[in-house]
Parts: structure tokens; sequence; C-alpha cells
């Protein structure tokens, strides 16, 4: 049965009448994607607990008075900190293997699947007030008490899991009914929960999961720099691989070779896609997760951070009916996002768009995108054959790794193509020379190629405990600048506080180099001038350089002078 409207439960309650339901629409036309009776409450028509008692009648569910229940606290532990933090939920009783929680949010119909996946119980709802939820989550879940640290030190007093872990270890054959049964314990999964849950939290990129003789270690990639958390005890990495195995559907038995797949999560109402990549190693299995968080990525152009002068050069070259624009850098550079940005721009009803990728990372409605699978002989040569069959207007080809993939991208762009791709090169100007070596010939690279982007990705210093400071003569040196060439300019730091976990780095910001492609460029290229020539060539035409644009950055507070070095080079 469809759900009767919140806004006539109201009246049919006696809360409110006609014309105050009027009013408050209204005000919801004003304000698209509020709740109706969120606007209700702050418009002082109704009282928290009247729209608790009206949503508990929308969805059918009980309420509840959070102060007056008695709250167990063996049921509190059943959801980590992070978790209710998260959610935004209150446990409130467990039997027969079913959690109820209380929400002030029934309307988040994924809320409740989340958690089964995580928690691996049932889930019942019940309603209770926002105020309620908060003084909960203010009095029971606002703590250091659950932390990675404390749930690991459970694990390594946990005597009954040691004895499973021994048991199952005792002889060379492993009882996959007794493996799958630990990874499936509550300590495992509530360990794998947190560190998942914070990973996605703090907007990491990957979360490392690494066996060595003495130790199990976990890290996590955030902002392009890999943090260590408390190791778990050793021994529970067989439980930690296999637990992972089993949620990305991975052959549990298989030991001896590698294996790639996938998890899809919803976390708070987002999708997330996790990338899981297992490696036998010496010492077990090692165990990387790519975290695709499609939340945290804005597939917009105007977002990248490319500055105004780079993005309307790069605008007029994407629009382009043919030839070839190359993104270039190392790998976590963001080149995929910025392509990904400039397909979602040109993404119109009159274009077909097809993409080659290795993996597709995020899918666009609208766009035709192919994973490649080298396994079965699906390369992107090939695969980039078949595209040129499809009537294609762009093409996005997720690398070039070969001179076979590189000359028919070069053959796609003479017959009238739109062709985008990526090259691992350290600059823009170093990507012909890359092209030359690859064995492309140069007549070839002269007809086709019409801009090259390099980028990199520095971190951004935290603005809670940004500071200025004075450069060392050692730093000024490494910079390539004299003490009197300073002019006044200023650098700055983060001190390191709790908003970026005592890095003084939050975030991360793009630094870009387009070279544009110009007659007089090409004759050079057909002359084989050095990348140093084309270099200079380029920045008489206007390009900003990467270690450039680095600076400008330095000097505005946005990111450091330590930053930019490790990320770029001095040009010549």
């Amino acid at each position: 049965m469809p759900l009767r409207k919140l806004g006539q439960i109201l009246i049919d309650l006696g809360f409110i009448d006609d014309n105050q339901l009027e009013v408050v629409l209204e005000e919801q036309r004003q304000q698209p994607g509020v709740q109706l009776g969120k606007i209700a409450e702050e418009m002082g028509l109704i009282t928290d607990e009247q729209l608790v008692q009206a949503l508990a009648e929308q969805f059918n569910l009980q309420m509840i008075s959070l102060a007056e229940a008695q709250l167990n606290p063996a049921v509190l532990e059943k959801i980590t900190e992070t978790m209710a933090q998260l959610y935004r939920v209150i446990p409130v009783h467990f039997e027969d293997d079913v959690l109820t929680v209380a929400t002030a949010h029934p309307e988040n119909l994924t809320v409740a699947d989340e958690l089964r996946t995580f928690l691996g119980y049932d889930i019942r709802l019940v309603v209770a007030t926002e105020r309620e939820i908060q003084q909960c989550l203010d009095r029971f879940f606002d703590s250091e008490s659950e932390s990675v640290e404390s749930v690991i030190r459970e694990l390594e007093e946990d005597e009954e899991l040691k004895r499973q872990i021994e048991a199952l270890s005792t002889d060379g054959a492993i009882d996959l009914t007794s493996a799958e049964a630990l990874a499936d314990s509550a300590p495992v999964r509530k360990l794998l929960n947190m560190v998942l849950l914070l990973a996605i939290k703090d907007h990491a990129s990957d979360i490392h999961f690494e066996p060595f003789e003495e130790e199990f270690r976990i890290r996590i990639k955030a902002d392009g720099v890999l943090y260590e958390m408390v190791p778990p005890p050793r021994h529970l990495a067989f439980a930690i691989t296999t637990r992972i195995k089993v949620m990305a559907n991975l052959d549990i038995a298989e030991r001896r070779l590698p294996q790639d797949g996938r998890i899809e999560l919803s976390v708070g109402g987002y999708p997330v896609d996790l990338r899981v990549s297992v490696l036998p190693t010496l010492f077990g299995e090692s165990v990387v997760m790519r975290v695709l968080d499609r939340s945290v990525v804005s597939l917009d152009l105007n977002k990248v951070g490319m500055d105004e002068r780079t993005i309307k050069q790069f605008r007029e070259v994407i629009q382009k009916p043919n030839g070839i624009v190359l993104v270039t850098g190392p790998t976590g550079s963001g080149k995929t996002t910025t392509l990904y940005s400039a397909l979602s721009e040109l993404n119109r009803i009159e274009d077909k768009l097809i993409t080659t990728e290795d993996p597709v990372e995020y899918d666009i409605d609208g766009i035709v995108q192919i994973p490649i699978d080298p396994d079965i002989g699906n390369t992107f040569a090939h695969c980039l054959r078949s595209i040129l069959r499809q009537d294609p207007d762009r093409i996005l080809v997720g690398e070039i790794r070969d001179v076979e993939t590189a000359e028919i991208a070069v053959q796609a762009s003479l017959t009238g193509h739109m062709v985008f791709s990526t090259l691992h090169t350290n600059d823009a100007p170093s990507t012909i020379t890359r092209l030359k070596d690859m064995g492309v010939p140069t007549f070839l690279i002269t007809a086709t190629i019409e801009a090259i982007l390099a980028q990199r990705l520095v971190r951004r210093i935290c603005t809670q405990c940004r500071e200025e400071v004075e450069p060392s003569t050692e730093l000024m040196y490494q910079l390539g600048l004299e003490p009197e060439q300073r002019n006044g300019a200023k650098f700055y730091r983060g001190m390191g506080c709790d908003a970026c976990n005592n890095t003084g780095y939050k975030g991360r910001v793009g630094l870009f180099e387009l070279m544009i492609v110009t007659d007089e460029m090409r004759d050079m290229i057909m002359r084989n001038c050095s990348a140093d020539e084309l270099r200079k060539v380029a920045q008489r035409n206007g390009m900003v350089t990467l270690r450039e644009a680095g600076m400008a950055f330095v000097h505005e507070g946005v990111t450091t002078a330590e930053e930019v070095l490790r990320e770029t080079i001095l040009e010549a």
C-alpha cells in the first residue's frame, strides 16, 4: 500500500488544520529537500513529540520514549559509536537475533538494510524524537570508549576466539565451514565494520590489510598518505581476510592465487563501492580495498580545481569535433575524475559517448561504459576496435598502455572522433617524448594531439589550525629561490588539531598544467625538438607549470611548500 501523506496525517490527528498545511507546503516549496514535518516543527505548528507520533502512524511503527526506556548496556554495545553517530540510531532491545533500534527518521528506508548488512541481525525500527536521539548519542556514544583500540583489546582478551583459530590451524587442511563461522563471528565483524566505517567517514581512498611474520597491520590512505591504525592481534589475520573474501564473494578455499572482487555497500543512504584485491604473500594474504564513495566525488568540471583561464581553455578543447586530449600524472592524481567530469559536461542527448575502462569506477547515466578484462582477451586495443563500429562521437580510453592502443586511438581521432585518454608521464611536454618512445609515428602525433593536461593532487592545509611560518634557507634553496627573490611572499602550515587528526592537512586540491598544441609546436615535434624546448614555447604561450600552480597555492595559504616539492619538479 502507498504511504499516507504526512500532511494529511497531521490534520487527521488534529495537530494542524488545512490552512496551516497550505502554509507549510508553500514554505517547503521554498526549501526543496527539507522534510515537511521538520518545517512544521520549525514554524512552531507542532512539537517534536507530535511529529514522532505522525511518523509512527505513517510508517506503521511503534513510538518509544527513550527518556523512560531502560537501556541495557549489553544491548547498547551491539552498535559501535561510529555506527550510532553515522546512522543516528539507538539500540533499545535485543532478542532472538532481532535488534530493535530507535530512529528519528523512519523515512530513510535504507537504514534497516544497511545495519542488517553490517551487523548480521534482523533489524526492527521504532520511532523516537530527534532531541531524545541526540541526548542518548551524547550520553552513550560520545566518548573515546568505543574505538578501534578498545575493540582490539577485547579481541586480544577473547580466549574462545583464540581457541577457535588454533583449532582451525592445527593441521594443514582448512575446514571451510569452521572458517566461514569464524569469519562471521561477532568480534571479527565488529572490528571490520568499524574499520570500514571509519575509513568511509574520513573519506579514505584505500584500506590496506597487511600480514607480516610478527604482526598484522591495518593502514588507511587518506589525502594520498597512509596512516597506520592500531594493529589487531596477529592470529586474527586469517579471520579478517576470510571475512573480507566472504563479503566480496571470493573463493575462501583459494589462498595461493591473487583474487579480485567488489563489495557494494550503502552507508548513510550513499552508495559506496569497495574494490577488493587479494594477493598471496609469504605470511598470508594481503588485502587492499579501494573505496569508491560516489557521494564524495563530484563529477563537475567547475569543482575539479582549475583556475579560470585553464578551465576556459580546457572547455574549448574538449568541445572540438575530433582529436586527442590526454590527461597525465601518476596513479591517484585524479586523472579519472577530471575525465569523468569532462564527459559529464559533454553528455548530451545528441552525442554518443563510449568509455572503455579498467575497471569502470563510476557509472554515469547516458554513457556506454565497457569494462576491460585482459584474462579473456578483452584488452583496450581489442575493445577500441569494436567501439568504432558503434558509431560514437566521443570515446574515453581508460589508459594508453601500448603502441597498439595508441595507434587505434590515433586512427579513431583521424576518422572524426574525439578521444580522451590517460598516460603516466611527469609533465605535459614529456608526454610527446613518451608517445614517440612507444612507437607512435611523429606525423600522427602532430596530426591528432590537441592538448595535454598534467595534474597532481596536493594536501590542503587544515583551515582550523593554519598559521604563517618563516621558510628556512634550505626550503628556499629546494624551491630554487634566493632569499631576496621572496618579495614578501607568505608561507603557511597546519599546526595539527583534532579536526585534521593532528596532521595539519585536511582534503586535497589539484595542480594543473595545460599544454595546448599549437602549429608552432607541431613543427617543433616534427623536427624532434626536446621536451624542454616544447616547455619553453608552451610557457611563452601562457602555460602555467605544475610548480608555478603549486607555488601560487602556497602563497595563498592553500597548501605547503613541502607538499608542492613532493609532487612537482623544478623546470630548467
